[in-house]
């Protein structure tokens, strides 16, 4: 799988950057997975700001997902609803277990790892480079009217009526075969 929009509507795109990820680059030790084992890893959402969404965005939305996991359906590592339109940028960590970091009225859905909390890459060893598509979702809802136990992919279902523009970047990370 190229790119897991690919198959969506088409929408215009805008900007976003991070001052902990780089498009195209390896996470850090920070952005991998303490919880699968990870040596080092610290399960912290990356630090994301945002700008130049399309007009009409009353809220958004970010998604974390890996489309190379050898599951059949890709892994999603992080999914967070109901952002105000007002916010253009959280701080990395925002994604931990009390959402600490998210703005109010924001909430986490629980990723594949079962955890509704930002969950850190960890490619199964020897399985080669995972991408790691960092994603905020421009919507023209206020609030997207998924519960906070349902699925990311749920999440992505509903935002077909509602997106506006979408704004991406690519991390990757692999684990070497032992």
């Amino acid at each position: 799988m190229n790119d897991p929009f690919a198959r969506l509507p088409e929408v215009p795109s805008f900007t976003v950057t991070s001052t902990t990820v780089k498009d195209g680059e390896v996470f850090g030790a920070a952005q991998m997975s303490g919880l699968f084992g990870v040596p080092g890893g610290q399960d912290a959402s990356p630090q994301l700001s945002w700008s130049g969404a399309p007009e009409g965005t009353r809220s958004y939305a970010v998604t974390v997902y890996d489309p190379d996991a050898p599951t059949g359906s890709g892994f999603w590592h992080w999914a967070v609803a109901d952002i105000p339109a007002a916010v253009t940028s959280l701080p990395e960590g925002a994604g931990d277990e009390a959402g600490s970091g998210l703005p109010e009225g924001a909430y986490q859905l629980p990723t594949d790892g079962g955890a509704a909390r930002f969950i850190g890459a960890a490619p199964p060893a020897g399985h080669g480079a995972h991408r790691y598509f960092i994603t905020v979702h421009a919507l023209d809802v206020e609030k997207i009217g998924v519960p906070p136990t349902a699925t990311p992919a749920y999440l992505g279902f509903n935002f077909l009526g509602h997106i506006l523009g979408r704004a991406t970047l690519v991390a990757t990370a692999e684990t070497p075969a032992a």
